[in-house]
Parts: structure tokens; C-alpha cells; sequence
């Protein structure tokens, strides 16, 4: 009997160490001290804009940064979701934007500036190869080649080129579309191996939103409350598609290329559908702005704009940018939903993945039952995925 004892607690004390030997990470414990950059248009900027132009830049304003009584030129009533990926990722300072003098860019930084592309040359804005290069101008005097590699770079872009295409080009036919698609995503993948040669190899790409369900989009072409506008969301499913594939390819053929995506387009349809689900009221127009939908003028001077009585219950804040709720709901996605969400790993476990081994899985593509469909923005469907 003394024996048996003697061996159960042999065993107990084995037991808790190795658990504190090999500690579980779960909701950012243990996450390595690296740091976030990210690029792209208005949904990541960080307050690069009103630094950029000469104008006064409507985000700076009230009522934008409400919730958090600072309005700092993040386009939303509070913070953005890379300001909460961050803080899962324990990073403890917030992601400035890199363009302004003088801020702490020591665990990252923001390089994505509202209108920018990756065709043309945006008006007081940088296309995505601006930024990167930006980003190299900057790396010698603040970021070691270690650090970068490990560090996370968050990629957003692609919308502007396609609400831009669309209202310069209102009958292109599907020929069309789909060349302007290759060249966007062409592009694109030119980019995030001109910022892989400049030492980066971890990266999060966000899918493009239901262009068509913004609130802006359906104010623009007069969709009515219940419908979005198709030929919006045929691009950016066009589009979003191309994205999984040409990752698989630049891992399989790039050494210490690693990545997940994010279904950012879905994530917003099952919001804009089952609302109630979310706790949210409305989600076919803006909190900010005047028009059918509320969806233009928010915090420009010049322009009476409606502002909610309550921006939780909203999905967006203006014609295109959600609410901080929203942004919470899609950091922790980010950071720890599961691969119905972001494939093939989310971001914790992308930081924590070993630098420089090649990746054991990759990104497949959707089932049809996975795949939520545009529809009535009052819609109860049960199609894709429920809770995410």
C-alpha cells in the first residue's frame, strides 16, 4: 500500500513538471516579444492619413474615437482590430502610425493610410509597394533582421481599387472583371514578396469584405435597406478567391514562408444576416453620417451628420469602417478562432510557429455549406457558419 502511494506521488510531482516545463499558450501566455506591422487602407490606419495630408482629416474629429473619448485618426468609434490583436499578442504600447515623428515603433507599427491601392497612384495616400518601401526605410534604424522575421505583418488592401474600378468602368462585362481581379491580386503578390525579401515571413492576409453590403456602397447605388449591390460582391469573391492559392504557392516555393487568412468577408455576412446573434440592432447602415443609409459625412465640419444614440448596437460606424465592438469581435477571431474562421492557423499560433520551418498545413479551400451567401440583410438562413 506504502508502495503504491509512494508511486502516485512519484508520479503527481512528474506530472506538474512537466506541465510548468512545457506550459500550455492559450489567449496570448507565452507569446514571444515580437512585434505587429500593418499595411493597407482605412481599416488599419492608425492615424497615417491626417499626418499625410495638408487637409484636416475627418478622423482626427469628434465623433470618431467616441468610445474611447480620443479621436485619433482611426476610421471607427474607438480602436481598430490591430490594436487588439496587439494586446492579445501582449504587446504593451499602441500600434502608432508610422508616418507620424517621433512615436515608439519599437513593437510595431502602422504603415496603412485610408485610399490607399495597389494599382494607380492614390491622392495623398501610399499604395501597398509605397508602404513597404516606407517600412525599409525605416527597418535598419529600429528593427534587427531577427526581430522582423518573427514579427507579424497584417495585410488589408484591395477594396479602393475595386469601389474605384467600378465607378470608373459601371459596364464592364465579366471579361473585364476578371482581368482587373488578376491584376489587382498580380499585384499584390508582387508586394508581399518585396516585403518577404525585406525580411518578413509571417503574415496575416485579411479577405475583402462584402463590398457591397457596406453601408456607403447601398446609400451610392440605391440598393434599398435589404439588398446589397452583386456586381460589388462578385469582385470581392473574385478576388478573395485568388488569395488562398497564391499563399499555398508562396509557401510551398518561398523557404520560411508562413501565413493564415482571415474570412474577413464572411465574418462580416453572418453579422450583417443573423445580427441578433451578435447583438447587433443595425447593420445595414452607418451609426455616423447623413443619407439613406447614414453612410456619408461622418465628422466632416460642412456636414450635419446623424450620430446614434448607441454605437454598440451598430455593425458599422460610417459608410465603411465598423464599430469597436465589431473590431473586438474580429481581433479575437484573429488571434484564436478556429479554422472555419482563419486557416490554416490562427495568429497566436502563427507568432509561436517555429521561424524558418515550412508549414505543415495550408489553406483549403471552403466547402458550399461553409460558405455564407449574400442575401436580405433581415435574412434568418442557417446556411454556413453559425457563431463565428
Amino acid at each position: 500500500m506504502a508502495n503504491n502511494c509512494n508511486l502516485v506521488s512519484v508520479l503527481c510531482v512528474f506530472l506538474v513538471l512537466t506541465l510548468f516545463h512545457n506550459p500550455i499558450t492559450v489567449a496570448g501566455q507565452n507569446t514571444p516579444v515580437v512585434a505587429l506591422f500593418t499595411f493597407g487602407d482605412s481599416n488599419f490606419d492608425a492615424g497615417n492619413k491626417q499626418t499625410l495630408t495638408r487637409a484636416l482629416v475627418a478622423q482626427g474629429f469628434w465623433p470618431y474615437g467616441k468610445s474611447r473619448d480620443d479621436p485619433n485618426g482611426k476610421f471607427s468609434d474607438g480602436l481598430i482590430t490591430p490594436d487588439f490583436v496587439a494586446k492579445f499578442m501582449k504587446i504593451p504600447l499602441v500600434i502608432p502610425p508610422a508616418l507620424q515623428p517621433n512615436v515608439n515603433v519599437s513593437r510595431g507599427a502602422s504603415f496603412a493610410v485610408a485610399d490607399a491601392t495597389l494599382l494607380g497612384a492614390p491622392v495623398e495616400s501610399l499604395t501597398l509597394n509605397q508602404q513597404v518601401r516606407k517600412f525599409n526605410q525605416m527597418k535598419a534604424a529600429n528593427w534587427n533582421d531577427d526581430f522582423v522575421k518573427k514579427s507579424v505583418f497584417m495585410i488589408y488592401i484591395g477594396a479602393n481599387d475595386y469601389l474605384n474600378f467600378t465607378k470608373n468602368n459601371p459596364n464592364a462585362d465579366a471579361s473585364a472583371q476578371q482581368a482587373f481581379v488578376t491584376s489587382v491580386t498580380n499585384k499584390l503578390k508582387n508586394d508581399i514578396s518585396l516585403l518577404y525579401s525585406s525580411g518578413a515571413s509571417k503574415f496575416v492576409i485579411q479577405t475583402l469584405a462584402p463590398l457591397g453590403c457596406l453601408p456607403i456602397v447601398r446609400q451610392d447605388y440605391n440598393t434599398g435597406m435589404d439588398q446589397c449591390y452583386e456586381k460589388l460582391n462578385d469582385l470581392a469573391k473574385q478576388h478573395n478567391e485568388k488569395i488562398g492559392p497564391m499563399l499555398n504557392e508562396m509557401a510551398r516555393t518561398t523557404p520560411g514562408f508562413q501565413f493564415t487568412v482571415f474570412d474577413f468577408y464572411n465574418a462580416i455576412l453572418t453579422r450583417t444576416q443573423r445580427n441578433a446573434n451578435f447583438r447587433f440592432f443595425v447593420t445595414n447602415a452607418s451609426c455616423c453620417g447623413v443619407g439613406t443609409h447614414d453612410a456619408y459625412g461622418c465628422g466632416l465640419p460642412n456636414v450635419h451628420s446623424r450620430l446614434c444614440e448607441y454605437q454598440r448596437s451598430y455593425l458599422f460606424f460610417d459608410g465603411r469602417h465598423n464599430t469597436e465592438k465589431a473590431q473586438e469581435m474580429f481581433g479575437h477571431l484573429l488571434f484564436g478562432a478556429d479554422t472555419n474562421v482563419v486557416q490554416p492557423m490562427n495568429v497566436r499560433e502563427l507568432v509561436v510557429y517555429p521561424v524558418d520551418e515550412p508549414m505543415r498545413e495550408f489553406w483549403v479551400p471552403p466547402t458550399t455549406s461553409a460558405t455564407v451567401q449574400a442575401s436580405d440583410s433581415s435574412s434568418s438562413s442557417s446556411r454556413g457558419y453559425e457563431y463565428y
